[in-house]
């Protein structure tokens, strides 16, 4: 009778290694499917464990590390308002590449603004400031707490999910809309604008109104966003400056 060895004493190996590395997540008592499939996701999703290894606040880190890693946004010396910044990940990854902190000796020294709703943990380097970026006056306070016009205007945000589609979909378009015009209101002339959509056809006239106000606008998935959600996101370079969508809107309806 084999003993299930190899010719020299070797085990063979049954192959079930491999598969056994995922870690499942039995569903317990008053926990839903949805969640305990989230929590099995998390578990098992490689950016949540580098994110954790490598001191971020949350995997959407890498998303805004691998967008500035091919447009190269933020430089040493620039300055960058963080809207909706909670938990703080995209703030982290700005404070290293601007060089907030000075580390990094003979680059320029940039600074980082955060806004939220909600009140946000202190996060060395950056300045955190919780406000409504919606309410009237607040483009002017964050130009005075910058000192000046920013550099590059980026946004995470997302609505809260209704549970439906198509719902959320005008809702987060709605909201990226609010925060493009909120950048034509605080960016220099050259600056970006980051944000996330969620892909569904709502988005097109925002794109047109990017396309008018800044010279490139690109539509990326990066490697970090999950395979199986719809949002991408926009990065729109190179400011006209201020109220020129505007008018190139008044010029297109004189024609």
């Amino acid at each position: 009778m084999s003993d299930g060895k190899k010719p020299g004493g070797e085990k063979k190996s049954s192959g079930r290694g491999a598969r056994d590395l995922r870690v499942r997540v039995k569903s317990a008592k008053g926990r839903k499917l949805s969640s305990t499939l989230w929590l099995e996701r998390q578990l098992n999703d490689p950016y949540v464990a580098r994110a954790k290894r490598e001191g971020y606040r949350g995997r959407a880190a890498f998303k805004i590390l691998e967008l500035d890693d091919k447009y190269r946004f933020l430089v040493p010396g620039a300055r960058v308002v963080d809207l909706g910044c909670a938990p703080g990940g995209w703030c982290q990854v700005a404070v290293a590449r601007v060089n907030a902190l000075g580390e990094k000796s003979g680059k320029k020294v940039g600074r980082v603004l955060g806004v939220d709703l909600q009140e946000v943990d202190p996060i060395a380097g950056a300045e955190i400031h919780q406000l409504d970026f919606l309410s009237d006056g607040a483009d002017e306070q964050v130009k005075a707490w910058l000192g000046g016009r920013a550099d590059v205007v980026m946004s995470d945000m997302a609505a809260a999910s209704s549970g439906h589609k198509g719902t959320d979909h005008l809702r987060i378009v709605a909201l990226v809309e609010a925060a493009v015009q909120f950048a034509f209101d605080v960016l220099e002339p050259g600056g970006t604008f980051v944000a996330k959509v969620l892909a569904g056809g709502a988005e097109n006239e925002m794109q047109a109104m990017l396309k008018r106000s800044f010279t490139k606008v690109a539509n990326v998935k990066p490697p970090a966003s999950r395979s199986d959600s719809s949002e991408k996101f926009v990065v729109a370079q190179g400011f006209r400056g201020e109220g020129r969508g505007a008018a190139d809107d008044a010029d297109e309806d004189a024609d």
